[in-house]
């Protein structure tokens, strides 16, 4: 579970953003609606109230669902209708997901509730909320989830959770009925009527969550690359000239790679190391991983500005259907296809995974005696008795092999549903799955990178490294040893991957561009 915040994110009409959902999602930041808000609910409720006392039809408040839509349901009826349709949804298998993935999915569930266009009564609103605020998570399965219509089976397991049926974890993250946990929260189970559980469960809140949650890690993965790349650099006797301004927004104006090389110059600014070797060096060019990283790192943050761009359009959006309209039309939409969302998941999957790729290349040169300009080989105190970093390599190289697995798209992919009624989706929960994935594989890439530059820049002594990179090496001494005789290499891995996860190259970095 992660740490409490005293942060509130107050629902007042305003769009939500990227950081929001995050602070929700991962830092238990409360939820707060504003009155306004409530009576705008109360507005559109009354609306629908009207449709379900009609003698016409209406999809999804007196009528079936999906390819059962034509058939009509009896007044007496739809209380059940809407049970049905949550206990029927709420069909997932597989390994539970993530506890932030399923409040993100929650808090952008809470945000179209809060809309005043699905047609929900205020306490739908409130209790929705209410289980957020109580840190009290539904259990949702990995599979379940086309993309389309919505998340169905991840939101109607927590739609589940707020009829006090299914299961949820609590505070101490201890699995329960979900009954229980309302119970000791002080929270009503909910009765639902006319059109409330369709409006639960019919949004791209899931692949959206994650979505947000990646666009955070890769942003920060973007300024580690930068780090460990120029420590890199720095380590093999590169040049600091590649990364010159005048070489790239003047040349070619991509503000993602002037962006790193000027934070790559910065970090290797004052380095001892490179100053070394400005003079009598014969090599012309480095070779491309060194060379090029800018450009690599670049393209990666400029696909994230894109991802942002889609995902703040997303945020502005109310996914329902049918949906209420500002003049008191009820009307039937497309909305609910992933389609927009699953693209720049996907795309974004392709850029972690090349970030990974480049940063793996260096680390092997590193290891390398042939190509690291006087490094022992693989780094290893006694090279032959010792193997140094060989292995990190090899687990490197099988990150990096994943990743490019997981950078198939899931978007090109569609399997007809519902007796053909829901006849292409958008697979978006999958691009979002295999994306979280690709994420954590790419921090861990990094990783090693940082644990082998770092005991390659320490056996470069008596030079010394640059401010900056000298900073970091000495924050990750505080638990990873340098050089030495072999020893069980794991945890020192995974110490790094902590370090990284941790924000600690953010924090000994924050005077860099940005």
């Amino acid at each position: 579970m992660s740490e409490s915040s005293n942060a509130v994110v107050t629902l007042d009409g305003h769009i939500v953003t990227v950081d929001e959902v995050v602070a929700v999602a991962r830092h238990d930041a409360r939820v707060a609606i504003s009155a306004d808000v409530l009576a705008h609910v109360s507005v559109a409720r009354a609306r629908i109230e009207e449709l379900a006392a009609a003698t016409e039809p209406k999809y999804g408040i007196s009528t079936g669902f999906g390819a059962l839509a034509n058939r009509h349901i009896s007044p007496e009826l739809r209380a059940q209708l809407q049970r049905s349709l949550i206990r029927s949804h709420a069909a997932g298998m597989g390994a539970p997901v993530e506890r932030e993935v399923v409040r993100a999915l929650m808090f952008l569930r809470l945000k179209t509730l809060a809309s005043g266009r699905t047609g929900v009564r205020p306490v739908l609103v409130e209790n929705f909320a209410a289980l957020l605020n109580a840190n009290i998570t539904p259990v949702v399965h990995e599979f379940g989830s086309l993309g389309c219509s919505g998340d169905l089976a991840p939101l109607s397991h927590c739609a589940l959770v707020l009829m006090g049926e299914g299961r949820a974890t609590g505070p101490d993250g201890v699995e329960k009925d979900s009954a229980e946990l309302l119970a000791a929260a002080g929270i009503e189970p909910v009765v639902l009527e006319a059109k409330e559980g369709l409006a639960l469960i019919n949004g791209t809140d899931g692949m959206l969550g994650q979505l947000c949650m990646a666009i955070a890690d890769l942003e920060e993965l973007c300024d580690i690359a930068d780090v460990t790349g120029a420590m890199s650099v720095e380590a093999l006797l590169g040049t600091d000239r590649v990364f010159a301004p005048e070489l790239h927004m003047d040349l070619r104006p991509h503000p993602g790679q002037a962006l790193s090389a000027a934070r790559m110059l910065a970090v290797l600014a004052d380095s001892p190391i490179v100053a070394s070797h400005r003079e009598g060096d014969d090599r012309v060019q480095d070779a491309y991983s060194l060379r090029c990283a800018p450009q690599v790192t670049g393209a990666v943050r400029d696909t994230i500005t894109h991802a942002r761009l889609v995902a703040g359009r997303e945020l502005a959006a109310t996914i329902d259907n049918p949906v209420v309209l500002p003049d008191g039309r009820v009307e039937s939409n497309g909305n609910f296809h992933g389609a927009p969302v699953a693209y720049v998941l996907d795309f974004l999957a392709i850029a972690s995974a090349d970030l990974g790729s480049i940063s793996e290349r260096r680390t092997d040169r590193l290891l390398d005696r042939a190509r690291s300009h006087g490094l022992e080989p693989f780094l290893a105190d006694d090279a032959g008795v010792d193997s140094g970093l060989m292995i990190a390599q090899y687990t490197q190289a099988a990150l990096v092999s994943e990743n490019k697995r997981l950078a198939v798209p899931a978007s090109v992919d569609s399997i007809p549903s519902s007796a053909m009624q829901e006849d292409h989706v958008s697979m978006g929960w999958s691009s979002a799955r295999k994306l979280r994935q690709s994420v954590d594989n790419t921090r861990r890439v990094l990783a090693i990178e940082l644990v082998a530059a770092a005991r390659a820049i320490d056996m470069r002594a008596p030079l010394e490294p640059a401010p900056v990179t000298g900073a970091v090496v000495a924050g990750l001494r505080e638990t990873v040893a340098g050089p030495g005789t072999d020893r069980f290499l794991a945890p020192e891995l995974q110490a790094a991957e902590v370090f990284l996860k941790n924000s600690s190259v953010a924090a000994l970095t924050s005077g860099l561009p940005s």
